[in-house]
């Protein structure tokens, strides 16, 4: 086993959830519901995406076995992927993409804060760098969750239901497990369960502010980002996402 083994998972994670994630708001690209709108999408898209190139140059690196973040990031099957389940269900409607946006930036922008702080300094590099856009995605995210739910009652409604469409997937959020606990005890990453404290307080704050109701804690169930097992909307992501590799492998322009 690589002696990196942890690090590697946890990068892993890291890239994958952000890529994944920039994907899906790439897809509202000629369909938002206004041009500034559109426009800011694709910018935290692209934000993540570059995150994501960090976090995958770096696992690349720990690997070690010629693959770079290019292979990593469009030549892995569905199972090798280790995505929070969040981020990979579809957009839905413009509340459903807000929702799921708020939920992770709240979630990401702790875990930046404390690996802002880690004792690896390619780490702490990285995710101080990332924290600056994510301060400004979780803000714009907080504001418009607060905007549709405080809004109209159109608006209100159409919050108020993206919320149990999404709800669920957030246990990966709060429980965490081995590989992030050895992490935390090696000065690594952040403790997870103070992720997990800070996390659900900003959410709450947050749907407060929004009249939007607080579900009780989601429970685990039998699908894990982590462990490779996914929703059935991974797969069709990655057919159209990795398309052009998978059919033109090692092209060059």
């Amino acid at each position: 086993m690589n002696p990196n083994h942890d690090l590697i998972e946890y990068l892993l994670r890291l890239g994958d959830s952000a890529l994944i994630q920039g994907q899906r708001l790439c897809e509202w690209c000629g369909r938002a519901p206004a041009l500034e709108e559109e426009l800011a999408l694709m910018n935290v898209g692209l934000d993540l995406v570059g995150q994501a190139r960090n976090w995958l140059d770096y696992a690349a690196e720990l690997l070690a076995d010629g693959r770079d973040a290019d292979h990593l990031a469009f030549r892995r099957d569905e199972r090798a992927y280790r995505n929070l389940l969040l981020v990979e269900q579809p957009n839905g409607d413009f509340a459903v993409t807000m929702a799921k946006q708020f939920l992770y930036d709240a979630w990401h922008f702790q875990v930046l804060d404390g690996l802002s702080r880690s004792g690896d300094a390619r780490v702490a590099g990285i995710a101080a760098k990332a924290l600056k856009e994510v301060t400004y995605h979780l803000r714009r995210s907080g504001e418009w969750v607060q905007r549709l739910g405080d809004g109209t009652e159109e608006s209100h409604r159409r919050m108020q239901a993206a919320i149990p469409q999404l709800w669920r997937f957030t246990v990966e959020m709060s429980d965490g497990d081995e590989v992030e606990q050895r992490l935390c005890e090696a000065g690594i990453a952040p403790d997870p369960a103070q992720i997990a404290g800070a996390w659900q307080a900003k959410v709450a704050e947050v749907f407060a502010a929004a009249t939007l109701p607080l579900p009780e804690p989601a429970v685990n169930f039998y699908l894990s980002g982590r462990r490779g097992l996914h929703s059935e909307h991974l797969g069709l992501l990655l057919a159209e996402m990795q398309f052009l590799q998978r059919a033109y492998p090692d092209a060059t322009w």
